[in-house]
């Protein structure tokens, strides 16, 4: 008998007879098993999707996870150039500003312009608000903190630059070789050389001999060359600005003109004996707004001549690139 028919025992003939539905009856089976297996395809796709997720939730799972990696990553970078910023900062107050006696940019400054309470009222009522606010403050913060460091390190360049002009102004080396001996200093004599009367000496002697070079000490603009009537024959007088001014005489020879702008270490002149003096040597005087100062205090006598070689012609490299 074949498997797909079913049959009865007919007892008034004693056969089986196979069974047949009616058509009727086979739609009906055929939908109740058509019915059955949507139940059960329903029930198990839901077990399934509920053990181990769908596809597409499965994507959007590992998209969120990416997502959240990338905050994450964000976050440390952020944190990172806060960091950094605090570091220009500490270089800013404990370095920079002390050298140049610049005063340190408050914190109040620093600060201003970020936070607030409703300041980020229009990122709350969202999923993540707490993290857009977070990232929101730090990205305020490194926009002001960067700012501000800018105008400082702008204030701090301009500072340096006019610190290193000053010192390049200011007559810091001897106007000779330190291979010469200092003769009269400066002080009140009783008994002037060539006048034989007390007069006070404002300046610092060099006993140098005929044709010695004379360099000038510091970065300035001649408005004295030529004879001094006031006793110091040949003379050069360097308004180095800063209310500095150099005053250099009795020489035999002038190299500059007046107006001329010169650099440390420049060649001058050339030592002599002209004016009210007794012999060769070079008179240097140095005025500070109007006040004569000991010259001495101005430079450092302690060079050796090679270092003090070495130094001049330093300057002449230095002042040939300009």
């Amino acid at each position: 008998m074949s498997r797909n028919r079913k049959y009865i025992l007919d007892l008034s003939d004693l056969q089986y007879k196979q069974i047949r539905l009616p058509f009727k009856k086979k739609i009906l089976h055929f939908l109740l098993w058509f019915s059955v297996s949507l139940v059960l395809a329903a029930i198990y796709g839901t077990f399934i999707e509920n053990m181990f997720g769908s596809p597409k939730e499965k994507l959007l799972s590992q998209q969120v996870e990416n997502l959240k990696l990338q905050y994450t990553l964000i976050g440390k970078e952020l944190d990172n150039s806060i960091a950094a910023l605090n570091s220009f900062r500490l270089s800013d107050d404990s370095r920079y500003r002390p050298i140049l006696d610049m005063d340190s940019v408050p914190e109040s400054y620093r600060r201003a312009g970020f936070g607030g309470v409703d300041r980020y009222s229009d990122l709350k009522g969202f999923l993540n608000s707490d993290l857009l606010i977070e990232f929101k403050s730090k990205i305020d913060e490194i926009k002001v903190r960067a700012t501000v460091q800018k105008e400082s390190f702008s204030s701090i360049a301009e500072m340096s630059a006019e610190w290193k002009r000053e010192m390049d102004h200011f007559p810091g080396i001897s106007p000779v070789s330190v291979n010469f001996r200092l003769g009269d200093g400066y002080r009140w004599r009783t008994i002037h050389p060539v006048l034989g009367t007390p007069r006070m000496h404002n300046g610092q002697d060099f006993e140098v001999p005929y044709g010695t070079e004379v360099y000038a000490t510091g970065d300035g603009k001649v408005i004295e060359s030529g004879w001094n009537t006031g006793g110091f024959g040949n003379c050069i007088v360097i308004d180095h600005g800063y209310g500095l001014q150099t005053v250099y005489g009795h020489l035999s020879d002038i190299k500059i003109a007046n107006g001329q702008n010169v650099k440390r270490g420049d060649l001058i002149g050339i030592s002599g004996s002209s004016g009210l003096s007794s012999g060769p040597h070079l008179h240097y005087q140095v005025e500070q707004f109007g006040t004569h100062k000991n010259p001495v205090n101005f430079f450092n006598s302690d060079v050796s001549v090679e270092e003090y070689k070495d130094m001049i012609q330093a300057f002449e490299s230095k002042s040939k690139l300009r």
